[in-house]
Order: structure tokens, then C-alpha cells, then sequence
């Protein structure tokens, strides 16, 4: 079997632990920063095909912004055509399953989609065969509000079990690293806008700790503007952020379900900003493990009532969803059925529509 995997930095990490176990050839097509240097071990071989379109760099007009998308689609046929892929494997709501999907539906080649934000899926997983969600809550939600009609149940997040077995750095070497004895960790994810970074920072500074800021989806250039006291240090590049997170007071965050599985697992105490996706698979996670859920103005509050989130059940669920993901992709042939097509592609855009 030849598998094509796509994928930005969490779901890269949600499918590691399912490619070590599937006997495949698997074609990796990376999508962001630091994406080949955690899959390239674990495929045959391995594509770029493009960048994130980031908030807080360049303001971009929407045609260019369309054609720089054109431009990864073709990158994804040119890696794809020939190659004779099975199927597709797809993750997260992003960029890239739009682009990879696209390529895919293009080519002729079956796709298998990993559902895990639920509330805000991209809505070219419509035209996936296969689609899987957490839990049966999750699957009678995506049949009621989007009308897909391919959805199984895999009972967790297959990330959790590659966080729980992934190698994590010393906390001393990290703090040396760094030069700091305490700190905080400070994530800029996909769950905030631009607009609310100088209001985020300027909580933070109150906190007056130390604080080690990832922009992630923004320049560090952009985040950099709006700091100024001497203990927050924006951090550029590459970062392995599973092992500073895991070295840290704590940990506040404005992103969604990957940071929330990592602190999950990991057992560190950590704020969620809520942004602008109120309604979202990483705020109930966030709740279940009991991560608080606070307001941009309440982040300086929120700091004395921290408890670290118990995440033992996430782990084991997780491995069950790896497993489960493996058997549908052994089963593909007899299980995948026509994509749920153009009407759900409409419910899901007009349900996206309110976060442009």
C-alpha cells in the first residue's frame, strides 16, 4: 500500500504514531515549519509543499493569497501524480488539507480525513471518503450541522499516545539553554487574531515573570512591537516545544487542540485564552482536563488558581484511536463511500464564515 500523509506540526504528530504501525509506503507532503524534520524518519520519501499563510507578516490582497494557494496545489499534484497513491491521509483545519484534498480529488485519489477540531473543520472535508471523529457526541454533531455522511468513531486523539511516547529534553538542559531558572511559556496559536496580541502581552507583563513567547502563526517581528518589559523574550525559529512546555512554571496559550492535547499529557498547568473560536474541540478538551478556559483581560488573575490537568485517560484513549485509525485503513476498500459532496461543503463554509 501507498499512502500520501499531509500535514502541518499537530497533526504530524497525530499521525506518527499511526504510520509507524501501518506497513506502507508512506509519501509525507509537509506543510509549515519544522513539519520535515518530525516526519522524515517515517516516510519512504518527503515534499514541501509550502507555507502557512500566517497572520501578523505581510498583508496579502486575495488574489495573491489564491494564487499562492494554486501554486502549493500544484505542488501537491506535481509530488502525487505517478505515484500511485491509495489513499490520502488528512488532519486538522488548515491549509493544507484544503490544498491536499484538492490535489487529491484532482488526481482520483481516495481521502482519509482525521476530524479533530469538530466546530470549525475545513470544508473540503466534504469531499473526503472516510472520515473519523473522537466520540459518538462528535459524530451526531458533524452528521446534524454538516450532513457528512461518512463518519466513524475512533474514541480520542491519536496525538496523545506520540506525545506520551515522545523523548523529552532535561528540564535543567533546557533552562540552561535559555539562561533561566523559572519561566513561563507563552503560545501565539490558531486560536487568535492579530489584534489581540498587544492586549494578551500586556496581561503577561503583569504577571512580571519570565516569559518565553512562540509567535507560531505570526513573525516574531510583529509579536517583538508590542513587548516591552525585558523578562519576555519572543523566541524565533524552530521551536521543540514539547520539552520547553514540559520545562516550565506553566504554560498560557491561544491555540487549539494540539497545545491542549501536549498539556494534557505532559501535566502542565496551563491557561487557554478564549479566543475566537468560543465554541471549539479544544475548549471541552481543555474543561474535561481541567485546563481553565479565561478571558483575555482575566489571564493576569487566572495565574493563582492553576492546577496541572490529569491527562492518564487522554493517553489511553489515544492509543485506542491509533489503533482504530489503523483498521479503517486496513478495511479502506470495503468501508470508503462517495464524499458527503457540495451540500455539506456549503454548511461548513457558511459555519466558517463568521471566524473571516
Amino acid at each position: 500500500m501507498r499512502i500520501a500523509v499531509i500535514a502541518e506540526m499537530a497533526p504530524a504528530k497525530a499521525f506518527i504514531p499511526i504510520i509507524k504501525q501501518l506497513n506502507a509506503d508512506i509519501i509525507g507532503l509537509t506543510h509549515g515549519h519544522g513539519v520535515k524534520e518530525l516526519m522524515d524518519q517515517y516516510c519512504t520519501e518527503i515534499h514541501s509543499i509550502g507555507q502557512s499563510r500566517g497572520q501578523g507578516a505581510q498583508k496579502r490582497s486575495n488574489l495573491k493569497i489564491a494564487t499562492l494557494v494554486m501554486e502549493d496545489i500544484w505542488r501537491v499534484i506535481r509530488s502525487l501524480r505517478g505515484k500511485n497513491i491509495d489513499i490520502l491521509l488528512t488532519c486538522g483545519n488548515a491549509g493544507d488539507v484544503r490544498k491536499g484534498i484538492s490535489a487529491a480529488k484532482i488526481l482520483g485519489i481516495p481521502s482519509f480525513h482525521i476530524e479533530q477540531d469538530i466546530y470549525n473543520p475545513i470544508e473540503m472535508i466534504a469531499f473526503s471518503n472516510i472520515i473519523t471523529v473522537p466520540s459518538e457526541h462528535y459524530r451526531n454533531y458533524v452528521i446534524d450541522k454538516y450532513g457528512l455522511n461518512n463518519v466513524y468513531v475512533i474514541g480520542g486523539y491519536p496525538m496523545a499516545s506520540y506525545v506520551n511516547d515522545m523523548s523529552i529534553e532535561n528540564s535543567d538542559t533546557i533552562k540552561a539553554l535559555y539562561g533561566i531558572d523559572e519561566f513561563v511559556v507563552l503560545v501565539f496559536g490558531g486560536d487568535v487574531k492579530s489584534v489581540d496580541i498587544p492586549r494578551i502581552i500586556k496581561q503577561v507583563e503583569i504577571i512580571d515573570e519570565n516569559v518565553l513567547i512562540i509567535p507560531f502563526r505570526f513573525s516574531s517581528d510583529f509579536v517583538k512591537k508590542f513587548v516591552s518589559s525585558p523578562k519576555l523574550k519572543v523566541l524565533d525559529g524552530y521551536i521543540e516545544l514539547p520539552s520547553l512546555i514540559n520545562a516550565s512554571s506553566y504554560m498560557i496559550y491561544a491555540a487549539g487542540i494540539g497545545l491542549t492535547i501536549e498539556a494534557g499529557v505532559l501535566g502542565v498547568p496551563s491557561i487557554k485564552i478564549e479566543g475566537f473560536h468560543r465554541t471549539h474541540a479544544s475548549v471541552d478538551l481543555a474543561k474535561e482536563l481541567g485546563i481553565q478556559v479565561t478571558q483575555i483581560n482575566d489571564i493576569s488573575r487566572s495565574v493563582d488558581e492553576l492546577k496541572a490537568p490529569k491527562g492518564d485517560w487522554l493517553v489511553k484513549n489515544g492509543e485506542n484511536a491509533v489503533l482504530n485509525v489503523i483498521n479503517l485503513i486496513d478495511s479502506f476498500d470495503k468501508l470508503k463511500s462517495k464524499p458527503s459532496g457540495v451540500g455539506s461543503f456549503k454548511k461548513i463554509w457558511n459555519a466558517r464564515s463568521e471566524f473571516r
